[in-house]
């Protein structure tokens, strides 16, 4: 027997400046939601004054987490120090594993126009905070998107109740990452996994979780109670990410750009990138 998930809580995004003076949104990291285990932050950007983004995200270090960029609009060009790089174009995925430690920026690939998308930092299990680095990087040819009547699903992780398999691995925190397009008066109906975590981020438009009198709107977060399925109507043509994931319940030790365990291990972190131990 279902049982739906409702709404527990919800929270409006907060406006801050990172990296070199990119204007975003930030959903989870804030004084109202910390973290939702296992996502530790949830930032959205979109903005067509080139004065918000276009110093971009010059060279930082990570270590312990996994970072999410999806874009929707725009393009983004990465490097990194172990000599990777590449451009995420409009509607295209990079989920990258920071594991024992890389150096990273992160710069838009262009100087005018519009840049939209969001980054979802997702923990590591102690087990794997040490472990190499890595990409998954997908374009949007690439990534399925499930039409039904009045609905857009664009499964980046998970798989949806009718079999549409998104295109990122994750054993970890086995998560789903949608992004709906949703028309009114549509029914959205599908299931999540009994016991993992899961929030809506409305990035367009109003919905009403089926069974929950609250409206989530534009800009802001629905953290959802457990359960194993879920029912969504739109009250406007609505746009919003759906994520849950398994969580880790382990100690989290933060120091800026490095999640670890324990407070010890965020000092090694400090250490080793001032050592240059990172991305070699």
């Amino acid at each position: 027997m279902n049982q739906l998930r409702q709404v527990k809580d919800v929270f409006s995004e907060v406006s801050v400046a990172d990296g070199a003076g990119v204007q975003l949104s930030r959903v989870i990291g804030t004084a109202q939601i910390n973290m939702l285990d296992p996502f530790l932050l949830l930032d959205a950007f979109g903005s067509d004054k080139p004065q918000d983004y276009i110093a971009g995200f010059p060279p930082h270090p990570h270590r312990g987490f996994e970072t999410v960029t999806y874009i929707l609009a725009g393009k983004m060009r990465h490097q990194d120090s172990a000599g990777n790089q590449g451009v995420i174009e409009a509607g295209g995925v990079q989920w990258m594993t920071a594991g024992k430690g890389i150096i990273h920026s992160e710069m838009p690939e262009q100087e005018d126009g519009l840049l939209a998308g969001f980054q979802l930092w997702v923990n590591l299990p102690k087990s794997h905070k040490m472990t190499e680095p890595a990409y998954q990087e997908k374009a949007r040819d690439e990534i399925s998107v499930e039409t039904r009547q009045g609905l857009s699903i664009t499964v980046i992780a998970g798989q949806t109740q009718n079999g549409t398999k998104g295109v990122i691995d994750n054993p970890f925190v086995d998560p789903i990452y949608w992004d709906v397009q949703q028309q009114p008066d549509i029914l959205f109906s599908e299931t999540i996994t009994a016991g993992h975590n899961g929030f809506i981020y409305v990035y367009d438009g109003d919905i009403q979780v089926v069974g929950s009198g609250q409206t989530v709107s534009k800009g802001q977060i629905a953290v959802l109670t457990d359960g194993n399925a879920i029912e969504i109507k739109a009250q406007s043509a609505a746009k919003y990410l759906l994520i849950a994931g398994k969580p880790l319940n382990e100690p989290i030790a933060r120091g800026g750009p490095f999640v670890m365990n324990t407070r010890e291990e965020i000092n090694q972190a400090f250490v080793d990138y001032q050592m240059g131990r990172f991305g070699t």
